[in-house]
């Protein structure tokens, strides 16, 4: 894959427009990873100069201020302010709605001031630039397709129509659940949630919105989260769809319809 580091263009006294901020799921998690090749597919088709940090990065530390230990996120927040402010990073683009927020809305009071952009609204913006072109309305064109609204990009950051945006260029069939936008229901992997099991009660909160998601016929739900990818994902094996529903990220879908 053509994704140079900070590290190398630094080296030959050049900069990127962005960077492109991995994330720990991104980069360790096998179904995460296809999101972050589809996504790094695009950025070269459309020609955009961007770069990672590579070994540099570090987890933002989300999971562990959610998680209540605040000490441990500060260190880890302290860490990737250096190595951001070091580099002179101005734009980052993340894939991830969890780093996207902290990032965005909790490195500015540690003194990491960026542009912080998901990429659900970066896509938006290739798309109506007219940089991604997509053949015929994209290999998707007329199917039935779902949003899962991500609480960090929604209900957190007020992002509903972005996503919303590059599902309509495909020109796909876009079915909403009945909880969705404001009124959308976490997939149950928030709030460091993802890294333990539930507490006991009726149903878990994925299986809830899987079912919001199957109700609606569509055939692929899409997801801008790899928490809520991986969730959905669980949720339409526990029903036993997989032969018939995929759970898809935005990156994927727009990279497997590009020209």
């Amino acid at each position: 894959m053509n994704a140079p580091t900070m590290a190398d263009l630094a080296a030959k006294g050049e900069k990127p427009e962005v960077l492109f901020w991995v994330g720990c799921a991104g980069s360790f998690d096998d179904r995460a990873k296809r999101v972050t090749k589809a996504f790094v597919k695009i950025l070269n088709a459309v020609g955009t100069r961007f770069a990672v940090l590579g070994n540099e990065e570090t987890c933002t530390g989300d999971p562990a201020r959610r998680a209540g230990n605040e000490f441990l996120f500060q260190m880890q927040a302290m860490n990737n302010i250096q190595v951001l402010n070091a580099y002179d990073v101005k734009k980052i683009v993340t894939a991830c709605p969890h780093c996207f927020n902290t990032l965005k809305n909790e490195y500015p009071e540690l003194g990491g001031n960026y542009e912080v952009i998901h990429h659900s609204t970066f896509l938006q913006q290739l798309i109506n630039e007219g940089k991604i072109k997509l053949s015929g309305g994209g290999t998707f064109k007329g199917k039935k397709i779902t949003y899962h609204d991500s609480c960090y990009l929604g209900r957190a950051n007020n992002i509903y129509e972005a996503p919303r945006e590059v599902l309509q260029a495909l020109d796909a069939d876009l079915v909403e659940m009945k909880k969705c936008r404001t009124t959308g229901l976490c997939c149950g992997a928030g709030g460091a949630q993802m890294f333990k099991e539930p507490e006991k009660g009726n149903q878990d909160i994925n299986i809830a919105r899987t079912e919001d998601a199957l109700s609606t016929g569509a055939s692929t739900i899409a997801v801008a989260c790899p928490f809520c990818m991986t969730m959905m994902t669980d949720g339409v094996k526990n029903k036993e769809k997989e032969s018939s529903v995929q759970v898809k990220d935005l990156a994927e879908l727009i990279a497997e319809s590009i020209k």
